[in-house]
């Protein structure tokens, strides 16, 4: 089982990485963050060339199963936000063949 990377674990690395403090790495991190809500709120793109793009994906109303009963219901069109790996991204993690960081 892979380990998680945390969000205080995020601004550890790149606070040292960056040789910045920790609190000014947060709230650039949190700052970000808040962006990306907000522009998915308002249903725009959001794209980092090279590693992904944040959007917003409709998806249509569409006949389900209700898992207890058993009976067929309607599922409600809904708005959720999606994430698409951008090709470097991408190629990182298949060169990587699934080795976990011994770091």
């Amino acid at each position: 089982m892979n380990k998680a990377m945390h969000k205080r674990d995020l601004v550890r690395e790149v606070a040292g990485a960056e040789h910045l403090p920790a609190s000014v790495v947060e709230r650039v991190l949190n700052r970000t963050i808040e962006t990306i809500e907000s522009e998915l709120s308002h249903d725009r793109r959001i794209v980092l060339t090279g590693f992904g793009t944040f959007e917003v994906r409709h998806r249509s109303e569409r006949p389900g199963v209700h898992p207890r009963t058993g009976e067929g219901i309607t599922v409600s069109a809904t708005r959720t936000p999606g994430f698409t790996a951008g090709s470097r991204l991408r190629k990182l993690v298949r060169e990587s063949n699934g080795r976990a960081d011994q770091g």
